[in-house]
């Protein structure tokens, strides 16, 4: 990769963390004052508005050619966008069964099993250095949000579905799009309509089960559909910037980036909305924030190091290249030579 098209890429990948991070704690403030404060409970069905909208907005973007669409086979963006629309359905009922401790617990253990999933059927290496600065940030992020710890069985078997299904749903987010050449806007809107659909046929049961109302009987008020519309309009962003973020780091980047979501919702949190706050909560921020420095900081190194790496490999072909005609040349010759004696 060339000079300026690393610093292009960088650059692209500075802002599609800066995005991700803005529009995920945008729609968490927009969706807690929805359905805290105005008391719409309907999580799920409100996700699968969400994909709705960002497919919708995807096609007018295609018609102004914005993108250009690439065909995708259908068995794979199908069974991805179910699959993903099943992960989110999983994390919701997680919720629902189990205490915001447990739940908070769940979101951590993606990053573990992430690393191991693409330890051992990707062959993707971690140095030791990565793992301590993950270590750090999940010790982090665990002492600020996590409560209370309470388990139950159908709570648990929900929360294991929700990691295995998130954490196959982000590897291959990133996999589809470097195998198949395609960009994340590509991907999205390809697997935007499945996700909706599995979503929009089981959100208003799972709604219904864990909060016993019914999101067809709920009265929308002018508020409460502003607030919802607002909602919709932020999550094209955030659904677009998860995706670019994927396809430019990698899933465990992304479960990082998340953590750093959950640190900043919580002082925004007690700042905008007076949220209670205790020396705990800034304590765990704190070490969490070390651990992302960390982590940012060994994989600048490492990757630096690799390019180092890639750059003499690439110095040394080149002189193979140059040297290799003129060894022949002089093969040639000695074979001339002896010919003519």
């Amino acid at each position: 990769m060339k000079m300026g098209e690393m610093t292009s890429f960088q650059l692209g990948v500075v802002g599609a963390l800066f995005l991700s991070v803005a529009s995920s704690v945008s729609i968490v403030i927009c969706n807690k004052a929805l359905m805290s404060n105005l008391g719409f409970p309907f999580a799920t069905t409100l996700t699968s508005w969400h994909l709705m909208v960002t497919y919708c907005t995807l096609h007018v973007a295609l018609k102004f050619n914005f993108f250009e669409n690439k065909p995708i086979e259908m068995k794979t963006v199908m069974l991805f966008g179910i699959l993903n629309g099943v992960s989110i359905g999983f994390l919701n009922l997680s919720l629902g069964f189990n205490s915001i401790g447990f739940y908070q617990m769940t979101k951590l253990a993606i990053i573990p099993f992430t690393v191991l999933v693409e330890t051992l059927f990707l062959k993707k290496q971690f140095s030791q250095n990565i793992k301590f600065a993950l270590f750090i940030l999940l010790i982090g992020v665990g002492i600020a949000s996590i409560t209370d710890l309470q388990l139950n069985f159908v709570g648990t078997i929900l929360s294991l579905l929700a990691i295995v299904t998130t954490c196959v749903g982000q590897i291959l987010t990133n996999t589809i799009q470097k195998k198949l050449n395609i960009s994340s806007t590509q991907l999205l809107y390809q697997s935007a309509p499945f996700q909706a659909a599995i979503l929009f046929v089981s959100g208003p049961v799972v709604d219904q089960f864990l909060t016993k109302q019914s999101v067809f009987a709920y009265k929308y008020s002018p508020i409460v559909v502003g607030f919802i519309v607002l909602s919709c309009l932020i999550a094209v962003s955030v659904n677009f910037s998860t995706f670019l973020v994927i396809g430019k780091t990698s899933p465990v980047t992304y479960q990082v980036l998340g953590h750093l979501k959950t640190c900043l919702v919580l002082g925004f949190g007690y700042t905008l909305l007076h949220d209670p706050f205790t020396s705990r909560n800034i304590v765990g921020i704190l070490v969490a924030i070390i651990g992302m420095g960390l982590y940012s900081y060994f994989c600048v190194h490492e990757t630096k190091r690799k390019q180092v790496g890639d750059h003499s490999s690439m110095a040394q072909v080149k002189e193979k290249d140059t040297t290799a005609p003129l060894l022949a040349g002089k093969n040639g010759q000695v074979k001339e030579n002896n010919s003519l004696v």
